[in-house]
């Protein structure tokens, strides 16, 4: 939807703002439900995280719909906007589109589904799940959950992944530690530390799955380690630190369940999280994996190696690395090419032969694109996405409805480019004396 302006926008967004509707058998969910629906319920549940946009989900979309009315009452059939529910995508760790989960018995342990795409293979593997639960109830290893209801044991999971912290260990751990730390300060006999730690628990593991352990949460008991709970200002319980390195801590504030725990850890991981990579087009696949893969890519074509050397290369490659640092979180593709090397391309998109470097935003999925109109610095482009995040600035069709043919090169070897080599001209048998001399 970035490339549409005015009225046409609304149109299109209603066209496409979900896949699914109240009268599907499909039952939509949003961090709103989620918790509720999913997480506390005894059913078994098929979720799929999608976005509208998404080819391949709106092809899912009738098999989806088909094996929900199948599964009526029997097996709950769920689906996420993943595109407008980020949080609730990276949650469960959805880093494509669409991603198929199934909910079984023990809700913190979902399984990626890897079946077919038709609703046959959706409902026989959802059939198959529900006679592994009820087998595993049968013989009394029911996996946790019973109706939101369950016993603090069961709803916690143990605390093996919340790192103990004390006055003597904090130092060396967390300051200066390149991961992010979050930190629940404590009181044992304190009734609201009691009714967190079970959702503390259960969130320390599934960060730490998921970040990679790049973002920890620890525990630090304020009653005994007074000179870190003094350090701190801690004046009441349970406060909540985050830690960063080269950054003065700062509370956290939000709410105290294990979705909300895990929604802002995976939040300071994608800050934290090294920036998209920066592919040079030496192929048809890189260009056509990244483009198709991404909501947008960002294309750069820059000068010719004998215009700029390597030093004036990579200046350039440096303010593109720096924008998608900043823009790492819109989980953008980004890609380069030098001048000429991709002639096709360029006509393509109204750079053909002139006014280098530039830079185009393409999306793949409906052929359209936006040109950089403003100067190739981290100010111009930082506008020029800015505009594009927000659905302005103006666009045109991929010339041809397709991308053209791309050729596939030698990827740049980092060095200045020479000359080609000229042949030599003999100059032996002209007498140089005599050039220049009128005839007589």
């Amino acid at each position: 939807l970035l490339f549409v302006v005015g009225t046409v926008s609304c149109t299109l967004f209603l066209a496409v703002n979900g896949l699914y509707s109240a009268s599907d058998d499909v039952i939509e969910l949003t961090p709103t439900n989620f918790n509720k629906e999913v997480i506390q319920s005894d059913s078994l549940w098929l979720v799929e995280f999608y976005a509208p946009w998404c080819g391949h989900c709106q092809r899912l979309t009738p098999e989806w719909k088909k094996a929900a009315t199948a599964l009526k009452g029997v097996v709950k059939v769920g689906a996420v906007d993943a595109d407008k529910h980020q949080s609730l995508g990276g949650q469960y760790g959805v880093r494509g589109f669409p991603t198929i989960k199934i909910f079984g018995a023990n809700k913190n342990k979902a399984e990626d589904y890897q079946g077919g795409r038709t609703s046959d293979a959706i409902v026989d593997a959802a059939l198959s799940a529900l006679r592994s639960l009820v087998k595993e109830r049968l013989s009394g290893r029911s996996g946790g959950y019973s109706s939101g209801r369950q016993s603090r044991e069961s709803r916690g999971g143990d605390k093996k992944d919340v790192i103990e912290l004390t006055d003597d260990s904090f130092d060396k751990n967390v300051i200066n530690s390149d991961d992010v730390w979050m930190v629940e300060f404590y009181a044992p006999w304190c009734g609201h530390c009691k009714n967190l730690e079970p959702e503390w628990a259960a969130a320390a593991t599934e960060v730490k799955e998921q970040t990679k352990g790049k973002v920890k949460l620890a525990a630090v008991d304020a009653t005994v380690n007074q000179v870190l709970a003094s350090r701190y200002g801690i004046r009441g319980f349970p406060t909540i630190k985050i830690f960063q390195k080269g950054e003065d801590p700062v509370d956290y504030d939000g709410g105290r369940t294990r979705s909300d725990i895990i929604a802002r850890a995976l939040d300071l991981f994608s800050d934290n999280a090294p920036p998209p990579e920066l592919l040079e087009i030496i192929s048809e696949d890189v260009l056509k994996s990244t483009c198709d893969a991404h909501q947008l890519c960002i294309i750069s074509v820059l000068p010719h190696i004998l215009d700029t050397g390597a030093s004036g290369r990579n200046s350039y490659l440096d303010v593109m690395l720096k924008m998608a640092e900043k823009y790492k979180k819109k989980m953008w593709g980004w890609l380069w090419t030098e001048a000429g090397a991709q002639s096709d391309l360029e006509s393509s998109l109204g750079i053909g032969g002139f006014g280098y470097p530039a830079m185009a935003a393409i999306n793949a999925r409906k052929m359209k694109f936006a040109l950089l109109k403003g100067s190739f610095s981290e100010q111009g482009i930082n506008e020029f996405l800015r505009e594009l995040s927000v659905g302005r600035g103006s666009t045109a069709p991929v010339g041809g409805g397709a991308f053209p043919k791309i050729h596939s090169v030698e990827p740049w070897d980092g060095k200045d480019g020479e000359l080609p080599v000229e042949d030599d001209i003999d100059l032996s048998d002209v007498d140089l004396d005599d050039w220049g001399k009128d005839e007589l």
